[in-house]
């Protein structure tokens, strides 16, 4: 199993990725469109892909162009022209917004909440209790200068570990499928799990948790969806569209049965037929979504860019949360059902 990308390689790419879309490339996306091409994620649903079922995306069609586990890299593609629209973790969101890509967060995909909550897991018999003890141990996410990077600096910082001794404790980029076997096999000295992987992992016993990000930080919206502002001005309609079309899908999964939820996502993955493994969808438990219909809350970016300015990954004062985001394609932020 190859372990790849060590400490905070990847937020460069985030900057490489700006330039790019800095310099005016848009992709197709250039004209008046309807068809919205975009990433998935392997044996899951997406909120878009749950919309379009639900007849909810009114005119817009969704063209899948392949899976992707990185949210960068989702927002990367977007932000030059390779899709219409992809989705990733706030601070990543904002870094690249700082960097110079005319990028807009137009609704929330995910978050976290007491059912849908990452989790920074040792072996069971594991010595390490404390942030201290983190020095010189490797961690595993699906993917650094992200939301579980930003959690585990956060949980550093809040426990004593500060400046340049984060720099003793290890992230490394595996795939999320492959994260329990990986730090069952001790190649790792802690896995993050999150949703189906981390109910999974805990049902099999022999691992404990460190600390989660619901513990540290409460419930948040943590990941919005984007599009290149040159789209957006030429596609209102269409973004109006998505948006909404997304957000009537997140209440649809809150007032609908559980069951009849995973029943839903069950068919999505059978009827598109990318021979898919659906064995995990019954921990299904939310998208951990905190405003109603993805509306986004300012605190939901200045946590983030807080944190990446003390980081020295942007510069203070570069950007604010205003200008990351908007909630005017949804109808949720107006009043509206």
């Amino acid at each position: 199993m190859t372990i790849t990308h060590t400490r905070r390689g990847f937020l460069g790419l985030v900057g490489a990725a700006a330039l790019t879309a800095g310099c005016g490339t848009s992709g197709k996306g250039g004209g008046k469109t309807t068809k919205l091409r975009y990433q998935g994620s392997a044996g899951s649903v997406t909120l878009p892909e749950l919309a379009a079922d639900l007849g909810y995306l009114g005119p817009v069609t969704l063209q899948w162009v392949g899976n992707t586990t990185s949210g960068p890299q989702d927002i990367q593609s977007a932000a030059t022209g390779q899709t219409e629209f992809g989705g990733a973790f706030n601070g990543a969101v904002a870094k690249l917004r700082a960097a110079g890509s005319p990028i807009t967060a137009v609704i929330s995909y995910y978050g976290v909440d007491k059912d849908s909550y990452n989790g920074y897991y040792t072996l069971a018999d594991s010595s390490i209790a404390s942030a201290p003890d983190l020095f010189g141990k490797k961690v595993g996410m699906n993917t650094l200068g992200a939301h579980l990077e930003a959690v585990l600096d956060i949980y550093l910082n809040r426990n004593g570990v500060t400046g340049d001794a984060v720099k003793k404790v290890e992230p490394l980029v595996i795939s999320p499928i492959n994260a329990e076997q990986t730090l069952r096999a001790h190649q790792i000295d802690v896995a993050t799990l999150g949703g189906i992987l981390r109910d999974k992992a805990l049902a099999a016993g022999g691992i404990k948790p460190l600390f989660t990000d619901y513990d540290l930080l409460g419930s948040f919206s943590a990941g919005t969806y984007v599009f290149r502002n040159d789209f957006i001005a030429k596609n209102p309609d269409t973004v109006q569209a998505f948006t909404t079309g997304v957000a009537k899908a997140i209440e649809w999964t809150r007032s609908t049965p559980r069951d009849q939820v995973i029943e839903r996502f069950t068919k999505i993955i059978k009827d598109r037929g990318r021979n898919e493994d659906i064995a995990t969808l019954r921990y299904f438990k939310s998208f951990g979504i905190a405003g109603t219909g993805g509306v986004i809350a300012d605190k939901e970016f200045t946590t983030w860019i807080d944190w990446l300015e003390q980081q020295g990954q942007i510069p203070a004062g570069k950007i604010t949360a205003a200008s990351v985001y908007t909630n005017k394609f949804n109808p949720f932020a107006k009043g509206g059902s």
